[in-house]
């Protein structure tokens, strides 16, 4: 990242979608400060890394997109960790998933989640829901130092 500080953490599988997301950002210049996993147990060993020294060193995201249908270690249990971490309870975490059912909606929110959006189909409302979310949460949301 060149010394750049991580502002999104990116949790998604699918490669389409990381890369309409990642274009979508890059409309604002908000692109190169991402930071991509595939999967729960990267995103888990990234913000909640077993040993202590591995942390991030330029600090933790402003906000985590996540998907909830994850290998390895699905974005339920993602949240569930980051939400009950107290070194990182407080970053705001946007799930942002294909899944509209209402079991999954509520337990984001039982978990914590600031923020559920389902991933529009049309290529044009995504990339304006990415924009607007990246805008949002790095630009005008202020969190706790």
């Amino acid at each position: 990242m060149n010394g750049t500080p991580i502002e999104i953490l990116l949790v998604e599988d699918n490669p389409d979608d990381v890369e309409l997301t990642l274009r979508a950002l890059n409309t604002h210049k908000l692109a190169n400060r991402v930071k991509v996993v595939g999967d729960g147990v990267e995103a888990l060993a990234y913000l909640l890394p077993e040993d202590p020294a591995q942390a991030p060193t330029d600090g933790f995201p402003k906000v985590v997109l996540l998907d909830l249908k994850l290998p390895r270690v699905d974005g339920l249990e993602v949240l569930r960790r980051l939400k009950s971490s107290p070194a990182t309870r407080e970053i705001p975490v946007v799930v942002l998933t294909s899944s509209r059912e209402e079991s999954d909606m509520v337990r984001s929110y039982d978990l914590g989640a600031n923020s559920y959006i389902v991933k529009p189909v049309d290529f044009e409302q995504f990339m304006r829901a990415v924009s607007e979310l990246g805008l949002y949460w790095l630009l005008l949301n202020e969190v706790p130092r």
